[in-house]
């Protein structure tokens, strides 16, 4: 089969899993969250990043990577030679999970039930897309490739395979770890180690 029909027929699956993953009712996060946030990038993509769940910017907007983080895995991917257009992103839960602070939604790490009940998503997308290589942006997106916790500070810039999924996959930080650092300077080591781990999922 040549390329172009494959991509076809991918970008048809993927589009097909979008409209299923958006009626999803798996676990209690789809009640509160305003959509299902499902990955987004060329059907042809070599690398496939995963990211833990959307935040309140993907959860109003219904893109992946739109937020505060977004901004900074744009400038990270940018610095690294990567094209963010050419790449695929997606997180391994679809639905915002929160708590309410006032009126404010404040992130709220998803359980591991939640991370499994939307395994069968991010399976389906993998499957489809067969990358060449797969990058965890933090706990819970290795968790959802890997099936099991996987520590990421002693495991970054590591390529590892996932059984799960048959897939090598790069272990590296959520970009949200940079805005979390308290000050410029840790904040500038956390963003070049970052661009240090996409660089090698580029070279991968």
């Amino acid at each position: 089969m040549s390329r172009q029909p494959a991509a076809s027929a991918a970008a048809r699956r993927l589009r097909e899993l979008r409209a299923e993953a958006a009626q999803c009712q798996a676990c209690p996060l789809w009640r509160d969250a305003t959509q299902t946030v499902f990955g987004e990038g060329p059907a042809g993509a070599r690398l496939v990043l995963v990211g833990e769940q959307p935040g309140d910017r993907e959860d109003l907007e219904g893109h992946p990577f739109v937020g505060p983080a977004g901004r900074v895995l744009d400038e990270a991917l940018s610095e690294a030679g990567i094209d963010r257009r050419e790449v695929y992103l997606t997180n391994g839960v679809k639905h915002f999970s929160y708590r309410l602070r006032g009126k404010r939604r404040i992130h709220q790490k998803p359980s591991a039930a939640e991370a499994g009940a939307c395994r069968k998503w991010l399976a389906g997308e993998l499957e489809t897309l067969a990358p060449q290589l797969a990058v965890a942006l933090g706990a819970t997106a290795a968790y959802s490739l890997f099936g099991r916790a996987t520590p990421i500070l002693a495991n970054r810039g590591r390529i590892l395979q996932s059984e799960l999924f048959e897939l090598p996959v790069l272990v590296t930080t959520h970009p949200s770890s940079v805005l979390r650092q308290r000050d410029r300077d840790a904040r500038e080591r956390a963003m070049a180690a970052l661009i240090a781990d996409l660089s090698q999922a580029r070279g991968g």
